[in-house]
């Protein structure tokens, strides 16, 4: 059994409205479908895009790089290629990442469609980014293993224009850098740099960051660190790999001015008088009543933590006569997308007879909001338990949504609670389980005891389960949540597809801070195979759903103890996981054509003034045939770039090359990496 520790350990971040937390160390993942351990000298940067920015060759300012030169800052949205050697479960990962961009910040993405500037996503050795726009198109690799959001988001940071945080010019004050246990030939990767160079953005050292290197990074003994906080209790917090940090979004947003973000419509707490915008319905019986915490009413925000603070909207059902109602109505929203996710919790502490109705308001044609759409009732209940709610919305236009509650039965006491509500522009999770009373599991669950949902459906029809090993599966895991995930007869397995192949499974445990940009869950992903038949051909049968469970793939290191206990995951004691399981069929073949220029062109940019020839390295420098009907290079045989030469009456493939990589085969099929670029982290 793990070891357990205080969620408030010494170190303790006192967050706004006195919310107590204990920030996150980075998760390792180890598990049935990769069972090795994640190492730091996998995570790069470009040596060769780093000489040229630090020796002016891109922007020609020997004292600028992308942090400091403005035009090393990308445009929004940034073009896209997701090439087709990438692993199909590297390319669902890299749409993820770019939604977590787009709910945490201003920055935008949208798949290439000829400009200059673009990031070709790729697999490559490892996983590395150049820094900053190179204004030419540029690789980012994502190698093996490096198909995880968190990786993902740590090389596109790179991509927008960040180094590593012990960069810093001041991180000599904050780390200590072992130089004598570091593997000869990777010193580089400790490079600081003078703050003329790169810029903290006025931002304090952040040993949380994303963008921080773990004690053991390029360590040559695997039990002695390579870097160590000079404040002991942040050496088990450097490195996470969970999400951004507060100060990572903080200098994301502030490098790009961001004053909002693409994809959160709306969140409310509850904490200030104007409830967020809020209105009570003027037509019902009855208001929702700003409440605040008290012993054995707490709120899901704060816990009943805070003298003073810890407020939720109540609608009181006791003693009330039956089909009371009263109707709470967010402020006027305007989406920029089709499908929005409401999430929220409630509590229901009356009888099954109450209801609590989700209403959509909408534009009657007129420009009045006004229009009345039912969209989801959750039925009550007697339980003093925070649960969560995910619902679907689907507003083309200006909206408002409505919590309705409606009383069901006379009774002497109970109400309806709601709190922490969140609208977001993105889909909804296809399945939620909410496991209560986990930290009591964690503490008595032996290890290889695990706990087996109930059966779910994914959005195809497809039956599926999820199993968790509180203390881990075996004894080398004990300290860690293990996750997996198997598939289920079900009544839809007649007409699915089968094997149930290229389906991308997401378990995400989820972070419960109150502000949806600050949560960092904890979420991995895997795709499956043609192994994937139908569960009664090779399951076991199961009383408790009365289905068949076929073989369990996940992780057996999800997310440690420790994590667990620092951050908001076991808020309430309840541990709450996400599960989806996406067809990425149409992700197989997403490689699109890049578009060349003529010599033409590239000449003229090269004569002009004060512009290095090697500006340009990456810019296939190569005349575009102009064939006549029938050529052997109609249509374009050529790969990657390639252009074709009629000659002779034969296609011949020139094939691209620049300063990161370069083409060969007939075809220009196969992608090789320049023999001088080297790992930086």
């Amino acid at each position: 059994m793990g070891s357990f520790s205080s969620p408030l350990m010494t170190i303790v971040f006192i967050t706004l409205l006195c919310h107590l937390e204990v920030h996150a160390i980075p998760a390792v993942f180890g598990n049935d479908v990769d069972s090795g351990e994640l190492r730091e000298d996998i995570l790069e940067i470009n040596l060769e895009s780093e000489r040229a920015l630090f020796e002016g060759d891109i922007a020609g300012d020997p004292k600028r790089n992308a942090l400091l030169d403005e035009t090393s800052r990308w445009k929004f949205p940034i073009p896209y290629i997701l090439t087709d050697s990438l692993d199909l479960n590297a390319k669902g990962v890299i749409l993820q990442a770019f939604e977590t961009y787009r709910l945490k910040s201003c920055v935008d993405f949208k798949p290439y469609n000829g400009e200059e500037t673009y990031l070709s996503f790729t697999k490559l050795d490892g996983c590395w980014s150049f820094v900053g726009d190179l204004h030419e198109g540029q690789n980012v690799s994502i190698g093996d293993r490096c198909d995880t959001r968190a990786i993902v988001e740590h090389e596109l940071l790179h991509a927008l224009g960040f180094y590593h945080e012990q960069s810093r010019s001041d991180r000599d004050d904050y780390v200590k850098i072992w130089w004598d246990q570091i593997i000869p030939g990777k010193e580089h990767n400790f490079n600081k740099y003078a703050d003329d160079v790169i810029t903290d953005l006025n931002t304090p050292y952040d040993y949380e960051s994303i963008m921080h290197y773990r004690p053991l990074s390029f360590n040559k003994n695997a039990t002695v660190p390579t870097i160590t906080t000079t404040i002991q209790a942040f050496s088990d917090i450097i490195g996470q790999r969970l999400d951004f940090s507060a100060i990572d979004l903080v200098k994301l947003n502030r490098m790009y001015n961001c004053t909002d973000t693409y994809t959160l419509l709306d969140q409310c707490s509850f904490e200030l008088i104007n409830i967020c915008g809020m209105i009570q319905n003027e037509q019902d019986d009855a208001d929702w009543v700003q409440t605040l915490s008290s012993p054995g009413t707490e709120d899901q925000t704060l816990v009943g933590q805070c003298k003073d603070a810890g407020y939720f909207m109540y609608f009181d059902t006791s003693e009330a006569e039956v089909g009371k109602s009263a109707m709470l109505e967010s402020r006027i929203l305007y989406p920029k997308r089709n499908q929005q996710c409401l999430q929220f919790f409630y509590k229901m502490t009356g009888t099954t007879a109450d209801n609590l109705v989700i209403w959509m308001k909408t534009d009657d044609g007129t420009g009045n909001v006004r229009k009345m759409k039912k969209v989801y009732t959750i039925q009550g209940g007697s339980s003093e338990t925070w649960k969560i709610a995910h619902v679907t919305l689907n507003g083309k236009d200006k909206f408002r949504y409505i919590f309705q509650g409606i009383v069901g039965s006379n009774k002497m006491d109970g109400g309806i609670y709601i709190d922490d509500i969140s609208l977001t522009e993105t889909p909804c999770p296809s399945t939620t389980w909410q496991l209560s009373n986990f930290t009591h599991i964690l503490q008595t669950s032996p290890t290889g005891h695990n706990i087996t949902s109930e059966r779910f459906y994914s959005a195809e029809g497809y039956a599926y389960g999820v199993r968790v090993y509180p203390n881990g599966k075996d004894s080398s895991t004990q300290g860690y949540l293990g996750v997996y995930f198997h598939l289920c007869s079900g009544e839809n397995d007649g007409v699915l597809e089968w094997p149930a192949q290229n389906r991308q499974v997401t378990v995400t445990a989820m972070d419960q801070d109150p502000d949806v940009k600050l949560r960092m869950s904890s979420s991995r992903s895997f795709t499956s195979d043609n192994t994937w038949v139908k569960p009664i051909t090779n399951g076991e049968w199961d009383d408790s759903c009365e289905c068949f469970r076929s073989q369990e793939f996940g992780w057996s290191t999800f997310i440690s103890h420790q994590q667990l206990l620092r951050r908001n995951f076991l808020k309430n004691n309840n541990l709450i996981l996400s599960i989806d399981f996406n067809d990425l069929t149409k992700l197989i073949r997403s490689e699109v054509q890049v578009s060349l220029k003529s010599t033409e062109t590239v000449k003229e940019i090269q004569e002009g003034p004060g512009i290095s020839d090697r500006s340009f390295a990456e810019t296939p420098k190569l005349r575009v045939a102009r064939s006549a009907s029938g050529s052997p290079c109609q249509p374009n045989p050529c790969r990657n770039g390639g252009a074709c030469v009629d000659r002779h009456g034969k296609a011949v493939c020139r094939c691209a090359s620049g300063k990161a990589i370069f083409y060969t085969g007939m075809s220009c099929e196969t992608q090789r990496i320049s023999g001088d670029i080297h790992s930086i982290s």
